[in-house]
């Protein structure tokens, strides 16, 4: 079992090496190409399939809770502010308590899902769509309203800091594809085609351990030759208790190059900061790592993410 953190030190993908793997990638997801991306996977036959994960009826979130407060991942928090004062209509008869939200969705606190439309590179969208699609009105195309029907289907989490024999990953480590590989390995699970994939690197717990820090600029992440796997094996999701990308990022000339590779190339919705400490104990209890899984992003029209509280059912 490895017991040492591997850091990231500057780019080890070149510009040339990454628009290599991109093509790649590009080429081996064809079939992700449309408005859906890789949500087609999830046929009703692999929905019914995941449905026969469910052993006891345990329902287990994935989110972490919405903050309100500032910090240093965190410098625009969700707002939460009532509509008037309840004591106000608390004196008799008929009254509403009544409140309003508004948050930055893709930011580094919160968890999420990310759109197709959200990842511009190039000029364009996922499907060669006009970048120009999106305009201050918000996305004409590849919003998050594709998938209003909710993504259901088979979870699998796979734990590295388990692997690792870590609490956490620190920050600029990157997972493998051999590591996901030795953590299947490990949990005695495999990951298959239209699978929800969540790799746990031990973030929210180094979070609440030691506290909150500038994620923007260094955290854990999926190295962009992990996606490999993911072509492999055809994944339909990916989620991450972190944002899926290292930082310092691991390309050169590219800051999010997981992104990059899911969304646009490989048409696959990424869920960034998600929390699976819950998750990962149960699944330690019940010695499996599989679950159906539940995402219902809010339907939001025009808008390139939503932010969403999984559900694993066991």
């Amino acid at each position: 079992m490895v017991t040492h953190a591997r850091r990231a030190e500057g780019p080890t993908l070149t510009a040339a090496e990454f628009a290599a793997l991109y093509q790649s990638l590009l080429s081996r997801t064809a079939w992700a190409g449309g408005e859906r991306g890789a949500l087609v996977a999830l046929t009703p036959a692999r929905v019914l399939a995941a449905g026969r994960e469910i052993r006891t009826g345990r329902t287990v979130t994935l989110a972490a809770p919405v903050e309100t407060s500032s910090g240093p991942d965190n410098p625009e928090p969700a707002q939460h502010k009532m509509k008037g004062n309840p004591k106000d209509r608390a004196t008799g008869g008929l009254g509403f308590a009544m409140d309003r939200f508004a948050m930055n969705v893709h930011g580094d606190a919160d968890s999420h899902i990310d759109a197709l439309c959200h990842v511009i590179y190039d000029g364009t969208l996922h499907g060669g769509v006009a970048a120009s699609s999106v305009t201050p009105g918000g996305a004409a195309a590849l919003s998050i309203d594709v998938a209003h029907d909710g993504i259901v289907g088979r979870g699998v989490l796979l734990d590295i800091p388990r692997l690792r024999g870590v609490p956490w990953l620190e920050p600029g480590d990157h997972v493998t594809a051999e590591d996901l590989s030795a953590a299947e390995t490990a949990q005695d699970v495999r990951v298959g085609e239209g699978d929800h994939l969540f790799v746990r690197v031990g973030h929210r717990r180094r979070r609440a351990e030691l506290g909150a820090w500038n994620t923007a600029q260094y955290r854990a992440g999926l190295h962009p030759t992990a996606l490999e796997f993911l072509a492999d094996r055809r994944v339909a999701v990916l989620g991450g208790d972190g944002n899926n990308d290292t930082a310092p990022s691991s390309t050169e000339g590219v800051d999010f190059p997981v992104h990059v590779l899911a969304i646009h190339a490989m048409g696959i919705h990424l869920l960034d900061y998600l929390q699976f400490e819950d998750l990962a104990k149960v699944c330690e209890a019940e010695e499996r790592w599989s679950f159906l899984c539940v995402v219902a992003p809010l339907r939001l029209p025009h808008a390139t993410g939503s932010p969403v509280n999984p559900i694993a059912v066991l």
